[in-house]
């Protein structure tokens, strides 16, 4: 009779209650830079599960930004395959990626990427405009508890605020997955725990799988998961048996 730790046990019952959204599967990347290859991945096998919230955890240059933006459909392995549900994202023409960003993908960055002539609601309508079944912008930016400035401009609103319009934006056309990349690396430490906390909000409330890349270990404890990444490749897999809330975190 095959025995398991009890790391092994909690982890099969963990994942045994969730699907897989993402299968990913033995992938690498390679960019060619002249006559230099540098590899960003190497052999990375990885599932996210629906609902789930994941930390990317690792240094600079350790492949987070690039498995991010395969798994959003910005950029294709060399090698491996990516599973979202049932699509083949490794088989997939530019109008087929192009599709799944618009329709299942939600991004937010470091830096907010807003358009500074358009207020609020203007740039969350961006969105809504292309997305098919989209929230109002009101009601994006009132789940970021902006609902008080729809009408105000970027360079009217706080770092902290305009990352909240930035994360509005993202998920005002209904994403299945939010992919956010250091989305608190540009706040302070009180500022980047309010926008932690509106994506355990966005997690919690619309059930919306989040993966988080950081290089701040401090952010780990509020996840399901912390996926450890080094020189390319995954070295460790943590479950949270029990996490912080954001406002309980310390850095």
């Amino acid at each position: 009779m095959t025995s398991f730790s009890r790391q092994e046990q909690f982890n099969l019952a963990h994942n045994s209650k969730k699907s897989p959204i993402f299968r990913v599967r033995k992938i690498s990347k390679v960019y060619e830079m002249g006559e230099v290859s540098v590899q960003a991945l190497k052999n990375v096998s990885l599932d996210l599960y629906t609902g789930e919230l994941v930390v990317l955890l690792g240094a600079s240059g350790s492949g987070k930004s690039t498995l991010l933006n395969i798994l959003g459909g910005l950029d294709i392995p060399s090698t491996g395959q990516v599973m979202f549900a049932e699509r083949d994202l490794t088989q997939a023409g530019d109008r087929s990626l192009t599709s799944f960003r618009r329709e299942c993908v939600g991004f937010v960055f470091q830096f907010y990427n807003l358009i500074p002539s358009l207020t609020a609601r203007e740039n969350v309508a961006l969105v809504t405009e292309i997305a098919p079944h989209p929230m109002r912008p009101r009601e994006a930016l009132g789940l970021v508890g902006l609902d008080h400035r729809l009408d105000h401009f970027p360079a009217q609103l706080s770092g902290g605020e305009q990352q909240r319009v930035a994360i509005a934006r993202a998920i005002a056309k209904r994403p299945q997955v939010l992919l956010c990349d250091e989305p608190t690396g540009a706040l302070d430490f009180q500022t980047g725990k309010l926008v932690l906390q509106v994506l355990e909000r966005v997690n919690c409330e619309l059930g919306t799988t989040i993966a988080v890349i950081t290089h701040n270990a401090g952010i780990a404890a509020m996840a399901d998961r912390v996926i450890t990444m080094r020189s390319g490749e995954i070295i460790g897999i943590q479950h949270n048996e029990t996490k912080i809330a954001p406002d309980d975190l310390e850095w």
